[in-house]
This record gives structure tokens, C-alpha cells and sequence, in this order.
């Protein structure tokens, strides 16, 4: 768990860049305190000379001191509020995109163990509880702290006497306050992490909305939803409760320190020990000096609530990317696409995905891996991808290990289909295009001509301007599918992985889809992951896989007459026929 030492310390490198902003307010803190001095000081001539003595001078000018003095403090205010927030907008927005460039940098494991309504808590919530609440904290601390200072010197250059006596109830007013901050950062924490959770419910649910609907669990999804809000309701109302105790807890005490004064001054007032002037001036001081002290004690709870957001956020950034480029990297160009796989184990946590697996696969040939679910064939293409590193043995792309070659230049030269056929809520041209911004429009045409798209795309009456929706709902699953081949066409890598990419078709679009992947495929080594085995028959070599371990390798007609599970398997697909 990261100290607050350590959580203040790192906050200040994202503040420190917008020093002069901080500086300009704390001068315009110095007006605001000045100005707020200025007025203690003369509540004692305007007793002592207007009122009592009656000096028509004094009554002329005060008016116009009054007006003065406010006109400096608005002048002053306005400059350390401007000054203050922005320096703190900046910072959160800084830490904001920081947040987010170090997630991109995350690698899968890390993915795979953190929902994504978590990260998007993280992302918006917390970091919106920081800009919120960091700037109520910037504004009065700056503000607040000053004033309380310089009132604190007027109270006791004036009569140190009173002013000790008014001071002593702030440091025991102080104990409590710092005991309430403490559980409203506990219970906020609680909160946000709720919080994170209730987006992980509503990310699913509307994800998931088609299943929802098919299976009838609205009901279901609700009373969960309900659940989550609630968990997240009972921490919220800690926090306020914890929050409103604060107040109460200063009044009565600061009550005692000025009735403590009040009765000490008039006693000394009736002695002629000091003037009623003196006596207003000093009570103006103490009234003023514990209204800032009100405003801190309050401000320390907002503190705690930005240290709580603040600790989950720097969480994350504490998270470290397993797949780094190596202190020396090798840039390929286009790669040849000559790949191995030499003794490759591989585990996700204790239990071994892979075991030992060799492979040699000479540029432009067609490999498909089949086997039962959970025999490790995504593991094999993700570890081609290095989205993961192998437990052991190595991987080489045209004879440099994965891990010496720079993750930009590895991912130039391998092109991904996968079964969920992701598109961005975009237009077609957008989504054709991504990865590859800088490619023209008839490039773009070219692409989809070869995929089989761009007849469907042309009959749309914004043709490749069309929006495709939230993950591309408008259209259906055989255009998903070729809009993705289309934009692997266009990225044009050496090396292509499809993994299951017809296995949620029907007949028809699989043909077509079939055809557009021929394409694709040309002069490309590919790996292929099917269950359909009619579509990798043509393969050069099919990869059996079983428990992590290779049980069979060969052509389709090599592998039927071996009768293994190849065997099996597509005897179970084509019993019928």
C-alpha cells in the first residue's frame, strides 16, 4: 500500500509544471489575508473614533475604505481561485492521460484478471473524485491557510492574552476532526471500489443485452444491479455521516474559545483595562480566525476523499507491463515470415497450457491447429502475437526471438482475424483503415474489392461513410467478418492468424468469407484455428493438440488414416454424410 508521503510526492510531479500558476495564487492568498488583516484593524478606530468619540472625519472615510478593501479582496479572490484551479485541472488531466496511456501499455494478464468496469471506474470516477475534490482542497488550503495565519498574528499583536485563550480550542478541535477524515477516506475507498463494480454490472448488462432479452433475466439483472447499488449506497452513507459530524464537532468547541473571550474581554473592558475598540478588534480577529479553521477542518474531508481515489488510481500505475521491448531491440522490416517454435511451455498460473511444444514453419505456409477446447491453440497464436512471453523455450520470427524484436516491428508484421469481430463505433472507411491511417481511398476499395465487401458496402446509402454502430451491431455477423479480413488485407502483414474466423457463420456467409480469406492468405504464413474442419483441409500441415502437447501432425489425408483424434473428430463433424 502506497504512504501518503509517497502519494503526495507523486502527485506533486504532475503540479509541479504549473508552478507559476500556484505562485500567482498564493500572492493573491497574500491580498485575500491582507485585505482580511486590514479589516480586523480598523474595527478598532472606527469603535474607538466614530462611534464613541464621533469624529465626522472617520465617518467619510469609512465608507470608501470599506469599499476598497473589498474591491482588493474580489480582485484577489478571483486570481487565486482562477490561478489555483486551473494549475489543478491540468494536473488531473495530465494524470487522467497518463492513466490511460499506462493501461494501453498493460499487457493481456493483466486484462484478463481486471474487469473492464473496474478500469473504467478507475479511469472516470476516481480521477473525477481527484479533480473534484483536489480542487475544493487547492482553493481553500491556499485560501484558508493564509487568512488563518494572518489572522492568528493580528489576534495576538493585538492582545496576545485573548488571543491565547481563543487559540487553545483549535488544536483540540483539531484531534477529532483528523480521527473523522481518517474513517471517511476508509469508507470511501469502500465506496469507489463499489462503485467499480457497479460498472462492471452495467458493462456486461449492455453487452450482453441480446442474451438478457433471449433468456428473459431482466428481473435477474436487475435485482443484481439493485444489489451492487446498495453495496455502494451503504458506503456513500458512511462517508456523509462522518462528513456532517465534522461541523457540529468545531462549533461546540470554537463555541467555548469565544465565550471564553467574550467574558475575559468584557471583564477587562469594565476594568479599564482595555477599549471597547481594542475589545471588537480582537473578537473580529478570533470570529474570522475560526471561520477558516471551520473551512479547513471541513476541507480535510475532502482531502481524504482525493487520497482515497488517488491510492486506487497509483495502483494501477504500480501495475508493471509484462511485455516490454528489451534494452537492445531489433527493427524488422517486412519480415520473410519464417517462424519456430522451439520447446515452448507456457502456463497462466500454475497449471501448464502448453508443454514443450516445437514447430518450424516455413514462409507462406497454411498451419492449422485443431483439438478439443483447452488444448492450447489461442495460447499458441497469442504467443505468436506476444501478448503473453513463454514460461520457457523460445519463439523466432525469421530467426530473431520474439523478445529481441521491438514490439512495433512485431506487430507490423502479424495480422490478427479473431472470432469476435470487433468494430469501432465508427464509420466503414474508419474502421477499414485502423492501424492504417495513412491509407488512400482506393486503398481502402482495394481491400474490401478483396474481401468480398464492397458490394454490401456500396448498396448502404452512405457507402464507406456508413457508421457501423456499437460494435458494428448494424450489420450482420458474415459483414462483420469481411470488414475484418478487409482490414487485415489492408494492413497487409507477412504473417496472418485466424483464429475461428467463419465458426459463428452460416453456410453462405462462410463461403463468402471463405473466399475473401484465399485471398487474404496469399503469399502470407498462416495460422489457422478451426473446429470446422472442412475448412482446413487444404492446409499444408495440420497441428493436432491435446493437453498442451502435439498428439498428431500431417496433411488432412495423413492424419485420417492415422486414426487418432483427428480421426475422431472429424468423424463426429461428418457422421451424417
Amino acid at each position: 500500500m502506497i504512504t501518503t508521503r509517497e502519494l503526495y510526492q507523486r502527485l506533486y510531479v504532475y503540479i509541479r509544471p504549473h508552478w507559476w500558476r500556484v505562485a500567482l495564487s498564493m500572492v493573491a492568498s497574500l491580498g485575500i489575508a491582507a485585505t482580511d488583516g486590514a479589516m480586523v484593524k480598523l474595527v478598532q478606530p472606527f469603535v474607538d473614533r466614530l462611534i464613541v468619540a464621533g469624529e465626522r472625519e472617520m465617518l467619510i472615510l469609512a465608507p470608501f475604505l470599506i469599499i476598497g478593501l473589498q474591491l482588493a479582496k474580489g480582485i484577489s479572490r478571483f486570481a487565486q481561485e482562477y490561478y489555483i484551479k486551473s494549475a489543478g485541472q491540468l494536473a488531473i488531466q495530465r494524470i487522467r492521460n497518463h492513466l490511460f496511456e499506462h493501461i494501453m501499455g498493460l499487457s493481456m494478464r493483466f486484462y484478463g484478471r481486471t474487469p473492464n468496469g473496474v478500469l473504467m471506474s478507475k479511469v472516470m470516477n476516481d480521477v473525477g473524485t481527484m479533480q473534484s475534490a483536489t480542487a475544493e482542497v487547492l482553493v481553500g488550503v491556499m485560501r484558508d491557510a493564509v487568512s488563518l495565519v494572518v489572522l492568528i498574528g493580528v489576534a495576538f499583536y493585538t492582545d496576545w492574552k485573548m488571543a491565547a485563550i481563543a487559540f487553545l480550542s483549535l488544536p483540540i478541535a483539531a484531534f477529532p476532526a483528523a480521527k473523522i477524515g481518517k474513517k471517511i477516506k476508509r469508507h470511501a475507498r469502500s465506496g469507489q471500489a463499489a462503485i467499480g463494480d457497479l460498472n462492471s454490472v452495467l458493462e456486461q448488462t449492455f453487452s450482453g443485452i441480446k442474451v438478457i432479452k433471449a433468456f428473459g433475466t431482466e428481473g435477474q439483472e436487475t435485482r443484481r444491479f439493485s444489489f451492487e447499488n446498495n453495496r455502494f449506497l451503504s458506503s456513500v452513507r458512511k462517508v456523509i455521516k462522518y462528513d456532517a459530524m465534522a461541523a457540529p464537532f468545531i462549533e461546540v468547541l470554537t463555541g467555548f474559545g469565544a465565550a471564553a473571550v467574550v467574558w475575559y474581554g468584557m471583564q477587562r473592558v469594565i476594568a479599564g483595562e482595555m477599549s471597547q475598540g481594542q475589545l471588537f478588534s480582537v473578537l473580529a480577529a478570533i470570529m474570522l480566525m475560526y471561520a477558516p479553521f471551520k473551512r479547513l477542518t471541513k476541507l480535510n474531508n475532502y482531502m481524504q476523499l482525493a487520497i482515497s481515489a488517488a491510492e486506487r488510481v497509483f495502483d494501477v500505475f504500480d501495475e508493471k507491463p509484462e511485455i516490454v521491448d528489451a534494452a537492445e531491440t531489433v527493427s524488422l522490416g517486412r519480415a520473410r515470415g519464417a517462424v519456430t517454435f522451439a520447446s515452448v511451455s507456457f502456463a497462466y498460473d500454475r497449471d501448464p497450457v502448453l508443454t514443450d511444444f516445437s514447430l518450424e514453419v516455413q514462409p507462406g505456409e497454411v498451419i492449422a491447429f485443431v483439438g478439443p477446447s483447452g488444448a492450447g491453440k489461442t495460447t499458441l497464436v497469442g504467443l505468436l502475437s506476444r501478448f503473453y512471453d513463454p514460461t520457457s523455450g523460445r519463439i523466432l520470427l525469421d530467426g530473431h526471438d520474439l523478445r529481441q524484436i521491438s514490439l512495433a516491428s512485431l506487430r507490423r508484421n502479424v495480422a490478427l482475424v479473431d472470432q469476435e469481430t470487433f468494430l469501432f463505433n465508427d464509420t466503414i472507411a474508419n474502421n477499414l483503415r485502423y492501424g492504417v491511417p495513412e491509407a488512400t481511398e482506393d486503398q481502402v476499395r482495394e481491400a474490401a474489392r478483396l474481401a468480398y465487401a464492397d458490394d454490401f458496402i456500396q448498396q448502404f446509402p452512405e457507402g464507406y461513410a456508413t457508421d457501423v454502430g456499437q460494435r458494428g451491431l448494424r450489420i450482420s455477423g458474415g459483414q462483420r467478418q469481411r470488414l475484418c479480413i478487409a482490414r487485415a488485407l489492408l494492413r497487409d502483414a507477412p504473417v496472418l492468424i485466424l483464429d475461428e474466423a467463419t465458426s459463428a457463420l452460416d453456410t453462405e456467409s462462410e463461403a463468402m468469407v471463405q473466399k475473401a480469406l484465399a485471398n487474404l492468405m496469399q503469399n502470407r504464413t498462416t495460422f489457422v484455428i478451426a473446429h470446422r474442419l472442412s475448412t482446413i483441409m487444404n492446409a499444408d500441415r495440420i497441428i493436432v493438440l491435446d493437453g498442451g502437447r502435439v498428439v498428431g501432425c500431417g496433411t488432412h489425408q495423413q492424419l485420417l488414416r492415422e486414426d487418432g483424434l483427428y480421426r475422431r473428430l472429424y468423424d463426429m463433424q461428418f457422421q451424417d454424410s
